[in-house]
């Protein structure tokens, strides 16, 4: 039997080591301890220490169930596209950690038929449309991003405030709503009665980057896996 080359043994070599590194290389990848490898984005203020298994979940089925479930629905054959690989995250995962009673905005409300067209739009009955993952913030819209669609007729009776609702809402001075008001309710703060006592719309907006809460750092309700004094 002819013995192989010394050029072909180190080919054989070089073909092992590379399947080896790559085999090592793959390995450190799907390591949870290094879940920031590969990452699509750094992880929103707060959620530092969340790891990607605990918002990702394997998705039902095997990967052929999967495409195969794909397929159909591309040829008319099904409702709804599946979950490939991981299930999207949806509102019950960030809910998990998030659900507060006293909500002033939960998502549920938003389901209500006269939000129609803002669900179309703004999406607000989905957490992720304000609070998307990987950005590096708290909240990816803008501080006077989304009052509108919804308070833009609003009246009051027995208006609190020294300038009306009215009159800021007339002269679309939709940035100072988060001055007064804290969009969750989740912080025990008192609200403002004067337009110059309320929060600057900077420090809001230094807020969505990831920056100190205006609101101060007591909590209603903290988030359950994340001991954090400003979610």
């Amino acid at each position: 039997m002819k013995k192989p080359s010394p050029t072909r043994k180190r080919q054989h070599w070089a073909y092992a080591v590379g399947l080896a590194a790559g085999a090592l290389s793959l390995s450190a990848l799907v390591l949870p301890a290094n879940d920031a490898w590969h990452r699509r984005g750094p992880m929103n203020t707060g959620h530092d220490q969340i790891q990607c298994p605990d918002c990702h979940q394997q998705a039902a089925g095997s990967y052929r169930q999967q495409i195969q479930a794909n397929v159909r629905y591309l040829f008319g054959r099904r409702e709804h596209p599946a979950d490939f690989g991981k299930m999207a995250v949806a509102n019950e995962t960030c809910l998990d950690c998030h659900e507060r009673p006293n909500d002033r905005h939960p998502v549920y409300r938003f389901l209500e038929p006269r939000f129609k067209k803002v669900r179309a739009t703004l999406r607000p009955h989905l957490c992720v449309s304000c609070h998307q993952e990987h950005q590096g913030r708290r909240v990816v819209l803008g501080d006077s991003g989304y009052c509108v669609n919804c308070h833009k007729n609003t009246r009051l009776r027995n208006d609190p405030l020294d300038t009306p609702h009215a009159r800021l809402i007339a002269d679309k001075r939709w940035a100072t709503c988060l001055g007064c008001h804290d969009f969750h309710g989740n912080h025990p703060i008192k609200t403002a009665t004067r337009v110059a006592e309320a929060i600057r719309p900077e420090a809001i907006r230094a807020y969505f980057e990831g920056g100190p809460s205006p609101y101060g750092k007591d909590v209603r309700y903290p988030a359950r896996k994340e001991k954090t004094h400003d979610e």
